[in-house]
């Protein structure tokens, strides 16, 4: 196994949550009350303080006197292995939720195995993440009954968001190559056995909300492997843009 298998997995997982740190980070002052708008905001930046960790780590891993802020702002965006679920754009609160929601779940179960990593720097980070992730699901899940058992419009919403996203979800489980090689090494996690785990949670949740699971077999991918929705250009031409509009600009 080589470091650029490492890097090539940390991606899998900081992409992530960078990317959704982005989104969540658009919704500042746009929340429907101040208190929920406050809480997301602060869910953005829990994400994009796990994300620094991870690509200090990678940096770290290079040695090729890379920064957190190169791997952040100056990849293209074929470099990118987050999943398509969490570039998917704010249409609306209920979206917002459920594609919270349905990424949640899965952090804090994969975080729970990662802790135990032979890797002793991807254990510490997610031992820390845990408590925040936690409950980034609480409040999501908390939020996804209150849409979905709430009024006739917000049930509505809900169950177009999650009739939508849920095409998304089974990506999350998908292992490529680099995250194979570092799961037998017994540094990542084999998140296929998370897989029945996650889809559990999930319907609990769903059925508590009263809100129909779908029957969809259908599933996308493709965002581990490079290959982003239309949305993700957009995103990352506002996330770069003063990078790349004022190189090696200092703070």
């Amino acid at each position: 196994m080589k470091n650029e298998n490492i890097i090539q997995y940390i991606y899998g997982i900081a992409d992530n949550t960078l990317i959704l740190g982005q989104r969540l980070s658009e919704l500042c002052g746009h929340g429907p009350n101040l208190e929920t708008d406050i809480a997301l905001t602060n869910m953005a930046l829990d994400l994009l303080g796990q994300t620094r960790s991870y690509y200090q780590y990678v940096a770290q891993l290079s040695g090729d006197e890379k920064t957190e802020d190169d791997i952040a702002f100056l990849r293209i965006e074929r470099q990118y292995k987050n999943v398509l679920l969490v570039e998917q754009p704010n249409r609306h609160f209920g979206y917002v939720i459920t594609r919270q929601f349905f990424y949640d779940v899965f952090h804090l179960l994969l975080l729970q195995e990662l802790q135990d990593s032979t890797d002793e720097t991807l254990a510490a980070i997610a031992k820390k993440g845990i408590k925040e992730v936690s409950y980034h699901q609480r409040f999501s899940s908390d939020w996804i009954k209150r849409l979905g058992d709430g009024t006739e419009e917000s049930h509505k919403k809900a169950q177009e968001a999650v009739d939508d996203l849920w095409r998304f979800t089974d990506e999350l489980f998908h292992m490529t190559e680099d995250d194979t090689i570092v799961m037998q090494n017994e540094i990542g996690v084999d998140t296929v056995t998370l897989k029945e785990k996650y889809y559990q949670r999930v319907r609990e949740v769903l059925e508590e909300a009263t809100l129909s699971v779908p029957e969809t077999k259908w599933f996308q991918k493709g965002g581990k492997e490079g290959i982003h929705s239309e949305h993700m250009g957009y995103l990352l031409s506002d996330l770069q843009y003063m990078q790349r509009a004022y190189p090696n600009m200092k703070w």
